[in-house]
């Protein structure tokens, strides 16, 4: 499904309804997704080099790495040192990552039951988790030996978080009952 043709034509008209808007911008949309991953505790530098490819692949672009802004003795962390890898998305590629995120990840994440709402933060961005990267379709048949972990965080430009999540709701995002 494609989720910038249903945000255009069903959620837009549905919430200047429920919300009583002026006008089909001030309708909250989605600005953008941030994918991030963490490389902190992993010291080769190989693996490094194999996550940032994986992170590319599963976000469609280039992730950047996100180097320590100070050192933190019980991390065991230099200020400098590669710590994470993260891709912020818009446009076309934050559409489609939100399809593969919606239709084909969470389904296939294990042990998934639906999104708590209150991932969803008082700004109204939704920040899932998401615990193994082998559930996105791009890593089939890869030769896999380290398993990580990635955040992806919905940014909107909600007024308040009630909006927000009627927005997540009328997306298809899938929340715990």
């Amino acid at each position: 499904m494609d989720y910038k043709v249903k945000y255009d034509k069903e959620i837009i008209a549905g919430m200047m309804k429920k919300y009583s808007y002026s006008s089909p911008l001030a309708v909250p949309k989605i600005v953008k997704i941030v994918v991030n991953t963490g490389v902190g505790r992993i010291k080769d530098e190989k693996e490094k080099e194999l996550i940032q490819k994986f992170t590319s692949m599963i976000a469609g672009q280039k992730a950047h790495a996100r180097p320590a802004k100070k050192s933190i003795a019980s991390f065991k962390s230099r200020e400098g040192m590669i710590i994470g890898h993260r891709a912020t998305l818009r446009g076309k590629r934050m559409y489609d990552f939100l399809t593969r995120l919606i239709d084909l990840t969470l389904p296939r994440s294990r042990d998934f039951r639906g999104i708590s709402e209150s991932s969803v933060d008082g700004f109204g961005n939704l920040s899932i988790g998401i615990r193994e990267h082998i559930a996105f379709p791009e890593i089939i048949g890869e030769d896999i030996k380290t398993i990580f972990g990635l955040e992806a965080t919905l940014v909107t430009n909600a007024k308040s978080r009630s909006e927000a999540l009627e927005l997540y709701r009328e997306l298809g995002i899938p929340f715990k009952k």
